[in-house]
């Protein structure tokens, strides 16, 4: 760990002996002012997110993500972006180019790492593989890791025996007693072999968490000598992580509780090569509503998904980063800056968290009704354009999949499509219309279908209200189009006046009168308030409307 003072580096050790306190013990030193009182030799926080991209980032990911960024703002730290792209098989491109895209489109932005790079670079593990090599032989010069030369036939027979005996799978360490001669003839035959960390045969491991407190594991119960570098020269998770992690000068790990398994062998290493370990923090999981892990059956989980479906990042930070987490007390509502000024670890819940869709939903809400209609528009708008609703605005084949895919647009927030004037000045007219009743982005074009295309007539039992009988919907819907010429040029107040003096007149409630018109006029349930959308698409359409609905529908003998 490096302790920064009048430009003096101190390790861990020293720091301790320096300040009189442990250098090592996360929220207790890092939480408040984290730095020591007596010399006032501050702390250089830098922390990381080390997504292995083999896939779309999760919600889980980005929630590591933002708890490591929030914590790295809030101790003037630094955020650190590292691809552990050492699974080839799985790893793309694509996923890759995921990770930046979702990243910044919820303005977590980090400091070192990625196509930014730093001091510390290169920060992806595939160019830095003759680093890990050089470090596994020197602790194999050591004697806490050996070569190992059992090839897959073997460790499959192994496999079966243990399995068959109800034995604890792993390996049995057969080549860790080969004698130097034995070893150096393997090497010169070129015998196909991988590296393994020599773990301690008896004794314990420590380490602590900020969280979860001091945590033991027995070397017995590790996975026995876990392989560092592979036969074909890739290293493992486990060792690429803790060179990387002490080479940028990692101060502390915040990650899933699911990696607590993996750390007791991460210490080993840490002691096996003479380095101090970072801080660590095992978040707890994030959990559907039914105690399991959450996953797709519960709902969206990528971050494509949530974006897609018509979330605004806004509400995604401030969910996540409420998730197991508190703050101050009466509030719900956070900027990203905010949460980074506010953040401490030592606010972190240790319960697993459970992510509310009905929640996300409300955020998402109460975010969209701080946009003004111009910032409301442009949300809206590639929605829209991608809807097919206006298709006629620009040739259709402009707008296909493979023109976007073309073009580099990923996400359904994106359209090569742009509004024509008359397009623009009606939609941001009905913005304040449908501002209060979004939920998500997506809604925008079923609840405005009906300004651009003329809905089919609705099924008769979607316009009866309960209450009424065919004959009597019949006469609100005749009564209803000859009110309408009358509220042209009227406010929202005084046109409502207008229908519940009708009502009244008819002896119905005025709901009985509002829906079977909204049905006529929209073809919807969904749409935005009925008096502003009718005086929006003009008195004459919606009159025609309700003309067509009474003559489809209520034509009587």
């Amino acid at each position: 760990m490096l302790v920064q003072g009048s430009g003096i580096p101190y390790t861990g050790r020293e720091f301790t002996a320096q300040c009189g306190m442990k250098a090592t013990t996360g929220a207790k030193i890092f939480s408040g002012d984290r730095f020591c009182q007596s010399r006032s030799y501050q702390v250089n926080v830098r922390v990381r997110y080390a997504p292995s991209p083999t896939g779309m980032q999760h919600i889980g990911g980005v929630r590591t993500a933002l708890f490591n960024y929030l914590f790295s703002r809030a101790n003037n730290g630094t955020f650190i972006l590292r691809i552990e792209d050492t699974d080839q098989t799985r790893y793309s491109t694509e996923y890759e180019q995921n990770l930046y895209d979702t990243l910044s489109w919820l303005g977590i932005d980090w400091d070192e790492g990625g196509p930014r790079g730093g001091v510390f670079g290169p920060y992806i593990q595939s160019q830095r593989f003759d680093l890990y090599k050089q470090y596994a032989l020197e602790l194999v010069e050591k004697g806490r890791a050996y070569y190992c030369f059992c090839d897959e036939q073997r460790l499959e027979n192994l496999r079966a025996e243990q399995t068959a005996k109800k034995q604890a799978l792993g390996y049995d360490r057969h080549c860790r007693t080969l004698s130097p001669d034995e070893i150096q003839a393997k090497l010169t035959s070129r015998t196909p072999h991988v590296i393994r960390l020599a773990v301690p045969l008896d004794g314990t491991t420590r380490f602590h968490d900020s969280l979860l407190g001091d945590i033991e594991w027995k070397n017995s119960d590790i996975n026995p000598d876990p392989v560092l570098i592979k036969t074909d020269g890739f290293p493992t998770y486990h060792l690429a992580n803790i060179i990387d992690d002490h080479l940028m000068e990692i101060t502390h790990v915040m990650r899933a509780q699911e990696w607590i398994p993996s750390t007791p062998i991460h210490v080993i290493l840490y002691n096996a090569f003479g380095w101090e370990h970072p801080d660590y923090c095992h978040l707890p999981m994030v959990m559907g509503e039914d105690g399991q892990k959450l996953s797709k059956r519960h709902g969206a989980t990528s971050c494509n998904e949530f974006r897609n479906r018509g979330y605004l990042p806004e509400a995604l930070i401030n969910y996540v980063a409420m998730l197991g987490c508190s703050y101050e007390d009466g509030r719900d509502l956070y900027s990203l800056s905010e949460l980074g000024s506010l953040f401490r670890m030592d606010h972190i819940n240790k319960a697993p968290a459970v992510f509310d869709y009905k929640k996300l939903e409300w955020f998402n809400g109460q975010y969209m009704r701080q946009k003004t209609d111009l910032e409301l528009f442009d949300l809206t708008w590639p929605f829209i354009a991608n809807s097919g609703l206006l298709g006629h605005c620009a040739p259709l084949e402009r707008n296909s999949p493979e023109a976007r895919r073309a073009a580099g647009l990923m996400f359904d927030d994106q359209t090569l499509l742009s509004p024509e004037p008359a397009q623009r000045e009606l939609l941001l007219r009905v913005m304040p219309l449908i501002r209060e009743r979004l939920h998500y982005l997506t809604d925008a074009p079923l609840m405005l279908s009906f300004l651009f295309a003329e809905p089919a007539v609705p099924a008769i039992e979607d316009v009866i209200p309960k209450k009424l009988d065919a004959a009597k919907t019949r006469e609100v819907l005749l009564a209803a189009r000859d009110l309408l010429p009358s509220i042209e040029g009227l406010d929202e107040h005084a046109a409502d006046t207008l229908f519940r003096e009708k009502a009244a007149e008819l002896g119905v409630k005025i709901g009985d009168i509002m829906m079977p018109v909204r049905m006529a006029v929209t073809g919807s349930k969904i749409s935005p308030p009925l008096i502003g959308s009718i005086q929006v698409l003009g008195i004459d359409r919606a009159v025609e409307r309700i003309t067509r609905t009474i003559e489809s529908l209520f034509s009587f003998p």
